[in-house]
């Protein structure tokens, strides 16, 4: 616990720092750093060993957010397709069948689902109101996971799926929700008090609802995942937690859902003050 908290107090304020004080270009820039380093876990955990197809995977992850920042150009985007193709399959012909085609193709999914659900916060970070919006993709999971884990710790009772996760209990999980949906909600009553924008509650508490629901969906996801490799974490790089995608699991998941609901179901609009 004492090393969950080192690593919350030292990381929250940099993501605030780099959402809301930094130039805009250094959200994408954390966004293709988390990506890209989350790729390399996720390719160590499938077994991917061939530093070089490592290297150009990640690389494509960290372009990601920045392609996605300035547009998602098409022309650029095909561009760097086409090279990573060029390159992963060179390796391959010249590894004489070492190189796994599967592992290749599961990194290449890998690769591409998180970093471009990842970059969700950088769309969303091209928004009108950036301000207003910008914290919600990584706030909602990370409040709804810590909301599940100091439930699941008190009041933990019934487990909620003992095969890809021993720890999590039904009391944590509805805990997680609760903590989410009211977290959400009193985030709006900050926002219109600092930013004069008008604030539609009943649409975010439907962001703490289905943000809360896909965040748990997700964190159960690279359960599997690592259930499915036999491993215990991912990395190392934040003690107390693992590596990045024991981290950022849930916001793989759930930073695409607040962004398409941000589109369908806008919560904050400008006011007469704003």
């Amino acid at each position: 616990m004492k090393k969950r908290l080192l690593v919350a107090g030292i990381g929250v304020p940099v993501i605030l720092l780099v959402l809301y004080v930094l130039p805009a270009p250094l959200t994408p820039t954390m966004v293709a750093v988390l990506a890209a380093v989350g790729t390399y876990e996720a390719l160590k955990a499938i077994g991917m060993n061939h530093p070089r197809i490592a290297l150009y995977t990640a690389a494509m992850a960290l372009a990601i957010p920045f392609w996605v920042y300035f547009g998602q150009p098409h022309d650029w985007g095909l561009l760097v397709l086409m090279i990573y193709l060029v390159l992963i399959f060179t390796e391959g012909f010249i590894s004489h069948f070492r190189v796994k085609i599967d592992r290749v193709g599961a990194g290449f999914f890998l690769a591409c689902m998180i970093s471009y659900c990842l970059s969700s916060i950088v769309r969303v970070g091209n928004l009108e109101l950036r301000t207003s919006y910008i914290l919600l993709p990584i706030l909602i999971p990370f409040v709804v996971d810590a909301g599940a884990m100091l439930t699941g710790m008190f009041l933990g009772r019934h487990q909620l799926a003992p095969n890809l996760s021993p720890k999590k209990t039904v009391e944590g999980s509805i805990g997680g929700l609760v903590v989410g949906i009211a977290l959400t909600i009193l985030y709006g009553v900050v926002i219109r008090r600092i930013t004069q924008v008008e604030v539609n509650f009943y649409f975010l508490a439907v962001y703490g609802i289905l943000g809360g629901v896909i965040t748990e969906f997700g964190d159960m996801a690279f359960s599997y995942f690592k259930r499915t490799r036999k491993l215990k974490d991912f990395g190392w790089i934040l003690p107390g937690h693992g590596g990045v995608l024991d981290r950022f699991d849930s916001v793989i998941f759930c930073a695409p859902v607040v962004e398409l609901l941000i589109h369908w179901l806008p919560a904050f609009s400008k006011g007469g003050g704003a």
